[in-house]
């Protein structure tokens, strides 16, 4: 039972853990660079819908949808501390009192943060690549995130939930299996699902909202529409990782915990 995915994502979190002991700023550019891998599928998933976009062809967002699973690629393999997956991996190494709530919430407030410098750095450096600038690229990112900031706050909250639910479910059942090219496709798959769902993902808004600001866009994007998707996004991805994967998988697997370890 070495390779029981409950164990592993304990390991995961005590790494966390540990990188933040040895260097806070460690820890910081960690987080920096998962929002910035998410920055990378932004670019690519909406690069490539918006050839689609560009012709009104009803699978642009399907094609932005699959493309932008890189993301989750770049941090599973290439390193990097995301806020939303550390929803899960620490209420749940909490709950095994593998780990203390002030270091869950301390670490909670540094990956968020991190994830904001990281969101902000990339969108930057998007800006001064010019890849963006004009109209008949970035009319598609800034259709979607013109639509994000006006969708109502409730609708918004239920739909991070269920987000961060499936997300988290993306880097946590890979976790049980032993070839790369089947890790690879259900992190995709699971990405996939949630993109073109519609589900609201906090860090990877905060990328596309940076961006979008960045550009030249309309009166209708704007940072007040960020603090009113953000707030109740995050709050809701909040929930889904921490108490629909979490606590629930804290609860659900209670009998066997002790079994594993053993």
């Amino acid at each position: 039972m070495e390779n029981y995915p409950l164990l592993e994502v304990e390991k995961l979190a005590l790494k966390k853990v540990k990188t933040y002991k040895q260097s806070i700023l460690r820890y910081l550019l960690r987080s920096m660079l998962a929002s910035m891998f998410i920055g990378f599928g932004v670019i690519v998933a909406f690069k490539t819908g918006g050839y689609f976009y560009n012709e009104h062809s009803p699978v642009a967002y399907p094609m932005a949808a699959f493309t932008f699973g890189a993301a989750i690629i770049l941090i599973a393999y290439g390193g990097g501390d995301l806020f939303t997956g550390n929803t899960f991996y620490f209420t749940y190494t909490a709950l095994r009192k593998k780990m203390s709530w002030k270091h869950v919430w301390t670490l909670w407030g540094l990956s968020y943060i991190g994830n904001i410098l990281g969101a902000t750095a990339f969108s930057l450096l998007i800006y001064v690549t010019g890849l963006f600038a004009e109209t008949s690229v970035n009319s598609f990112l800034l259709s979607v995130v013109e639509k994000k900031m006006h969708v109502p706050t409730m609708e918004l909250f239920f739909r991070a939930i269920l987000c961060n639910w499936l997300v988290c479910l993306a880097f946590f059942i890979p976790m049980g299996m032993k070839e790369n090219g089947a890790k690879l496709f259900v992190m995709i798959l699971f990405v996939f699902c949630f993109f073109i769902s519609g589900y609201e993902h906090s860090i990877a808004n905060m990328c596309t909202f940076a961006i979008a600001l960045v550009l030249n866009h309309p009166g209708t994007i704007s940072f007040a529409g960020v603090i009113h998707n953000l707030i109740p996004v995050t709050i809701g991805n909040l929930i889904g990782g921490s108490i629909l994967m979490g606590a629930m998988y804290y609860y659900v697997n209670l009998p066997f915990l002790d079994d594993v370890e053993h």
